[in-house]
């Protein structure tokens, strides 16, 4: 029977001491990788929305919480800004293109957000079926509500006002579905797509100002770096939600947040600054469950010690025995190493395993999260070495102990 034969067969020989240790360095690893899968894939979807978007502009309020409901749209807008002032800051130099979005209303939790052709392809979104939505009163949907909802093309939906489930409605103005976005693994998946007039009619802006005859109101007027074409009274009457800017050269990345914020009613709001923020500001909760699982790591590295001590302990006439028999000190300090190689190695697959499993029911419970357990990143090998190093350090005392015992001592006492 060979060292690795052996080892296996006495790490097995003491079942519940075995256990133990593989249990408490496996819960360590799975908290550890847990956070680096998480945090990985945190900042990769945040890249990933965040993409083609220099800088976003809303209405004055939180810088995080403008970033927040109009790029992830997983908070509420910090309000309206006037289509007039959206408009005039487009015909800066600075900026490139514009994509103007409506928020504020919604279908069973999924939000309408009222926009442009431009807005899917910023994320290169293609169509499964139907066509893009139009001016009057049309959708395309995402495909995760496409799928959860079992929407087809020619559905009704009557948006709620609000983002909340169970708000109040707007049956009088349903939207018509006329095309489902293929799956692309983006913010667009959850999101139902309207043009921006739809989204003014929806809640009566036409109506309000149809007392307002004569004149030019009607005059259709073209905002080509918003990609609108609306009347004079929507230009001077109408509000947006937010837009979202690309720089036009690297200097507007220093000028225009300076412009909008010090000369306008307009906040100008940075993805990369502001996505830095919110991680350092819940970088400080990582930190504490990895120290955690360092500390769980560090004690079960303890009990691999431990258990190998023990069985040192148990097993001295056994050793000395080898031995005699012509096993050289060598040797049984190499078996001694394995066992605990063994067991850190046992534990370490345990908490990989385990740390992708929760995360594989995570995704599966969360339809925003569009990945699998199968999911891995590259810093996963620094913890399995990491991991090993742990064990190898817990094993060498008594390893060396196993080496430098006395034989003859030990069989006499025998």
């Amino acid at each position: 029977m060979n060292l690795f034969s052996l080892s296996i067969k006495n790490v097995f020989a003491k079942p519940l001491s075995s256990l133990l240790s593989v249990l408490l360095f496996g819960f360590g690893v799975a908290i550890i990788v847990s956070i680096l899968l998480t945090s990985t894939f945190l900042k990769n979807e945040i890249n990933k929305n965040a993409q083609g978007i220099d800088l976003v502009v809303g209405a004055k309020g939180s810088p995080l919480q403008i970033i927040l409901a109009t790029i992830f749209h997983i908070d509420f807008p910090t309000g309206n800004i006037s289509l007039k002032d959206a408009n005039d800051l487009t015909r800066n130099r600075l900026v490139a293109s514009a994509i103007p979005l409506s928020l504020g209303d919604s279908y069973q939790g999924y939000r309408i957000v009222g926009t442009t052709k431009a807005y899917p392809d910023l994320y290169e979104v293609k169509l499964a079926k139907g066509e893009w939505f139009g001016d009057e009163m049309t959708a395309t949907v995402g495909a995760s509500i496409a799928k959860t909802l079992g929407i087809e093309i020619g559905d009704q939906l009557e948006s709620a006002h609000g983002l909340a489930e169970g708000a109040g409605g707007h049956e009088e103005h349903p939207f018509r579905v006329v095309g489902i976005m293929e799956a692309s693994g983006s913010v667009m998946d959850q999101l139902i797509l309207v043009s921006v007039q739809s989204v003014w009619e929806v809640h009566g802006s036409h109506e309000e100002h149809d007392h307002e005859e004569g004149g030019d109101h009607h005059e259709i007027v073209s905002l080509d770096r918003l990609g609108l074409e609306v009347t004079n009274e929507q230009l001077e009457n109408e509000d947006i939600t937010s837009l979202l800017l690309k720089y036009r050269s690297p200097m507007a990345a220093v000028q225009l947040p300076r412009i909008v914020n010090g000369t306008s009613n307009l906040q100008a709001a940075s993805p990369p600054y502001e996505t830095a923020r919110l991680f350092n500001i819940i970088g400080v909760g990582v930190d504490v469950v990895n120290v955690l699982g360092l500390v769980i790591i560090v004690l079960s590295a303890t009990s691999v010690f431990i258990a190998l001590i023990n069985s040192l302990k148990e097993r001295k006439y056994e050793l000395a025995i080898m031995r005699s028999m012509g096993a050289s000190q060598v040797k049984i300090f190499v078996l001694i190493l394995t066992e605990g190689i063994v067991l850190t190695i046992i534990g370490s697959i345990f908490g990989f395993a385990l740390a992708h499993l929760g995360f594989a029911i995570l995704a599966d419970s969360m339809e925003q999260i569009q990945t699998s357990g199968m999911f891995f990143v590259t810093d996963e090998y620094k913890v399995m070495l990491g991991s090993l190093t742990v064990g190898i350090f817990a094993s060498i005392i008594p390893a060396f102990l196993a080496y430098k015992s006395d034989i003859s001592e030990t069989l006499s006492k025998a």
